[in-house]
């Protein structure tokens, strides 16, 4: 399994980290997602058939995209 910490700019409310949650949720893999509103961390933690490069896109194509990894 596959893990990373990130964080997400346009976070603001617990609104917005229940979107992120949704969303990456119902992508196949996707095992665990958490999000804070204070720090504005997200951390996924994912099995094939996702990959970070999708989870990245879906980031984006909702408005929440990634600004830095802080865990390989």
């Amino acid at each position: 399994m596959e893990s990373k910490s990130f964080v997400v700019p346009n976070i603001g409310c617990d609104g917005c980290v229940k979107t992120i949650v949704n969303e990456l949720s119902q992508k196949q893999g996707v095992h665990t997602v958490k999000g804070d509103k204070l720090t504005k961390v997200v951390t996924v933690e994912w099995d094939t058939p996702a990959t970070w490069d999708g989870i990245v896109t879906t980031l984006k194509e909702i408005d929440y995209a990634p600004e830095q990894s802080l865990m390989p």
